[in-house]
């Protein structure tokens, strides 16, 4: 159903992308934003549901700017080569590149956003600093927690596990508590539940944060 695509940001740079279009006009867009092991097999089957679901579907390669092509699995050895990769960047970049998604998918707006692990930071960041989405849906996102006194110009619905080592508790509350105006899941499961090539997948808790996920698409683009 996708395929890949070449994106020009606003500084004249190119990076490649995963688009998944739906069957006729359908009935929105959304820009998917990748965890740290890039634009994988989990992030381009992600874009592929959404466009089966009716809403077309661009993931940006975020890292092509320090390691292009760069995409990797989930063994201890691959998390700590997307870690190094990871850390050559920095969300105002990554916004430049996920600005560049957004337009590439204006022929199918209204456009919304959602993002895992590092992309869940960067769907925050994107709809506190950027005009142009309908909503933001940030899953597992640990960068959230500083930059949570930054009010999102859009709805936002967030996605936090009760097991997740690496996003604390206290984190999830204190983000509830700075914004009261977005709806905020925690869920019993740990980092990276959605991903069903993962251990840390969590089947149920999955299906229902996707079906809720649609839901809000479709309450808000008026499907």
């Amino acid at each position: 159903m996708g395929e890949q695509i070449r994106l020009k940001a606003a500084d004249g740079f190119e990076l490649g992308a995963w688009l998944a279009r739906p069957e006729g006009l359908g009935k929105g867009a959304i820009v998917v934003v990748q965890e740290i092991f890039g634009v994988n097999a989990h992030i381009r089957e992600l874009c592929d549901r959404f466009a089966a679901a009716g809403y077309a579907a661009c993931a940006p390669a975020l890292f092509d700017r320090t390691d292009p092509g760069f995409e990797c699995g989930y063994t201890p050895e691959d998390i700590a080569r997307a870690r190094q990769v990871m850390n050559k960047g920095d969300i105002s970049t990554y916004l430049l590149d996920v600005a560049a998604a957004r337009d590439a998918l204006t022929g199918y707006s209204p456009v919304s956003i959602t993002g895992f692990c590092l992309g869940g930071s960067v769907a925050f960041a994107a709809a506190a600093r950027l005009d142009g989405f309908l909503c933001s849906i940030p899953f597992y996102g640990g960068r959230i927690a500083a930059m949570k006194d930054e009010a999102p110009r859009c709805p936002m619905m967030m996605y936090f596990g009760t097991q997740d080592q690496s996003i604390p508790m206290s984190d999830v509350e204190a983000i509830r508590a700075a914004r009261p105006e977005s709806t905020i899941h925690v869920v019993e499961a740990g980092h990276g539940f959605m991903c069903d090539h993962r251990a840390s997948y969590a089947p149920e808790v999955a299906a229902k944060a996707w079906n809720e996920t649609i839901a809000m698409l479709d309450r808000l683009t008026g499907n």
